[in-house]
């Protein structure tokens, strides 16, 4: 099958198709791990999932590499500032180890609870700092950098395309330039490669300067993208990921990085996720965490375990049934009341699922005319709003249950909601209590006590059943 995807470098959507087929590099940016992942960092997450999942429908294999950075990310896009590891670690009193690995560790637990495939390689930038200090030293011999009192850095006037990601020009870019220049810098645009740790202070994280420089100091943030997708997926990358607010500065900077050292064209593919805004009324604008005020996916579950969700998997994959319905090239606005709506529905899809595994017997086939349009909607260009009416409909179809089911189940595998796993939830009320309220409710009906057969409705709705009243006859079924 043929797979269409938006380019960000061409601003077109376009067949793909991997250099090395049947194989995809995929380079996606990873966390850093000074504190927790929030909703909005997860809604990119999401969205190179169903990459993931869109390219192995079309018949590929996908080498995927996720960065993990535990160093050199600073406050300020200015190359200034205090990394934000070390201001995390500051802030828990703990060692930027600790800090770390607790961190990641609750990242990957995000992810599980969201059904996201891990990547085949974790790279933690840590562990990578030669990787790193030779790609500085292959630049710093191509005539790509200069040294100026606190760092070693990238001269942007030396790569001609330099902002073509962006599609901004480097005088367009100085123009426009808001951030104040150091002491020495070139031109605004240019961005640390390597920084020098301050004098007469040692650094909690610091190694050895590249270049024969004397001292030590540590990789600027972009280099270690750069460094570790070469080394991880060669020199020619099929795909490369992140969320839109990358484009600007760090997947532009990684640009002008790998194609300085390699001396040609190094991602054939950008790809990025739009940002998940808040209303303006809750201050506006896409989800930070540098304010130190954010939703995270714990609170997000907390506050649906509240509103009447039946557990955490449920919860979580609402948020995930949630970020569906927006195209990942979308803006898309969180509210409270939208994701009970996202909730609410997957509720509705968890009993037709159930309701249609009564009838399935492991030998159904799906159903092909809605395989096929469920699988046009992926194809072009992750158009997941369009899958999910698809899902809808084959739910609706006048077709054998089981086959529905078959088809539902082929489905998930790009959507990833965990249909194969959904289980009822255990009534908080035996069944045989539920038939006694019933003819308990029925007989106060016939006496005309109306008042008592509303209260035993409202007693049996608390619990989760819903009654039906129709041709005499009184049923009930979950809520």
């Amino acid at each position: 099958m043929t797979i269409k995807l938006y380019n960000t470098m061409t601003r077109s959507v376009d067949e793909f198709h991997p250099l090395h087929p049947p194989v995809v590099s995929l380079y996606t940016c990873g966390p850093t791990v000074y504190n927790y992942a929030h909703i909005g960092n997860l809604r990119t997450y999401v969205f190179e999932d169903i990459l993931v999942r869109a390219l192995k429908l079309a018949g590929y294999q996908v080498n995927r590499v996720m960065n993990v950075t535990d160093v050199g990310h600073l406050v300020s896009d200015a190359d200034s500032g205090e990394d934000k590891m070390e201001k995390g670690a500051r802030r828990e009193g703990k060692t930027i180890q600790e800090i770390a690995r607790s961190y990641y560790d609750a990242f990957v637990a995000d992810m599980n609870r969201l059904n996201l495939l891990p990547p085949e390689q974790w790279c933690w930038a840590t562990d990578e700092i030669d990787t790193q200090k030779a790609q500085v030293e292959a630049l710093a011999e191509k005539g790509f950098t200069y040294v100026i009192e606190d760092g070693i850095y990238f001269d942007t006037s030396k790569f001609p395309d330099y902002g073509k990601l962006s599609g901004q020009n480097l005088e367009d870019l100085k123009a426009g330039a808001r951030i104040e220049p150091a002491a020495g810098k070139k031109n605004p645009t240019d961005f640390a490669v390597w920084k020098f740790s301050p004098k007469n202070e040692q650094r909690l994280m610091e190694w050895p300067n590249p270049c024969g420089i004397e001292g030590k100091g540590f990789p600027g943030w972009h280099i270690e993208c750069s460094a570790m997708a070469i080394k991880y997926l060669g020199e020619t990358l099929d795909i490369h990921c992140g969320g839109i607010d990358h484009v600007k500065v760090h997947h532009t900077n990684e640009i002008a990085q790998a194609e300085g050292a390699l001396g040609h064209p190094w991602c054939r593919w950008w790809m990025h996720g739009e940002f998940l805004t808040m209303p303006k009324d809750d201050g506006g604008g896409k989800m930070s965490k540098s304010s130190g005020e954010f939703l995270t996916l714990a609170v997000l579950i907390r506050n649906l375990l509240q509103r009447g969700v039946s557990s955490e998997t449920d919860a979580a994959l609402s948020y995930r049934y949630f970020l569906l319905n927006a195209h990942y090239r979308q803006q898309l606005t969180f509210t409270w009341d939208g994701l009970e709506a996202a909730a609410n529905a997957y509720k509705n899809l968890k009993r037709a699922v159930l309701e249609l595994r009564a009838s399935y017997t492991g030998g159904e086939t799906p159903l092909a005319d809605h395989e096929n349009k469920f699988n046009e909607a992926v194809l072009d260009d992750l158009n997941m709003p369009r899958a999910l009416a698809a899902m809808w409909t084959v739910i609706k179809a006048d077709a054998p249950a089981g086959e529905i089911y078959a088809t539902l189940l082929k489905m998930d595998e790009v959507l990833g909601l965990g249909m194969a796993e959904m289980e009822e939830e255990a009534l908080a009320i035996d069944p045989a209590e539920i038939e006694k309220l019933l003819e308990e409710r029925t007989a106060a009906r016939q006496e005309k006590n109306f008042a008592r057969a509303d209260e035993i409705r409202d007693q049996l709705a608390e619990q989760g059943i819903e009654i039906m009243d129709a041709a005499g006859k009184t049923t009930w079924r979950r809520l």
